[in-house]
């Protein structure tokens, strides 16, 4: 009978940690610096394109329109290929800039169709509120970008 309580109170245990770690936002988590990377590219696609860290998913197609508003033309391809030569275009601060501020309007409008979903399914609060909470962070994260690579 005791086995039976022990294993009761680890399961119980084991869903209060399962519920803090919705959608990857486990206190384990540790979140490395853009300096602890290689390269730039790899800093930036790691921060910005992992959806488990940003908060929003970035299609191949995103990353094509936000490529356009920016001011650069891309063809289709591997969504880290698309994403190098997104990089590739932002090589200069000026670029950079208008490759974030693409970026940051894209997440704008994910966060708003993830507020929609939040209005009209309060029960999805929980996941899509931590989702909008990463892309927020994420965004903030953009003067760093900035700061970090180009001055």
């Amino acid at each position: 009978m005791r086995d039976m309580q022990d294993l009761r109170k680890e399961f119980e245990d084991f869903n209060i940690n399962e519920k803090a770690c919705v959608d990857g936002t486990c206190a384990s988590d540790e979140e490395a610096e853009l300096k602890d990377y290689p390269s730039y590219t790899e800093a930036l696609y790691a921060k910005l394109i992992s959806p488990h860290v940003s908060g929003i998913y970035i299609s191949r197609w995103d990353i094509k329109d936000i490529a356009l508003v920016a001011g650069d033309s891309m063809a289709i391809h591997p969504r880290k290929r698309m994403f190098e030569l997104l990089m590739k275009y932002a090589s200069n601060k000026e670029n950079m800039e208008s490759v974030l501020d693409a970026l940051k309007a894209h997440m704008e409008d994910k966060i708003v169709i993830y507020d929609e979903f939040i209005q009209n399914f309060p029960a999805s609060s929980e996941i899509f509120q931590a989702k909008i909470d990463k892309a927020r962070k994420t965004m903030k994260l953009f003067p760093q970008i900035i700061t970090e690579y180009f001055e």
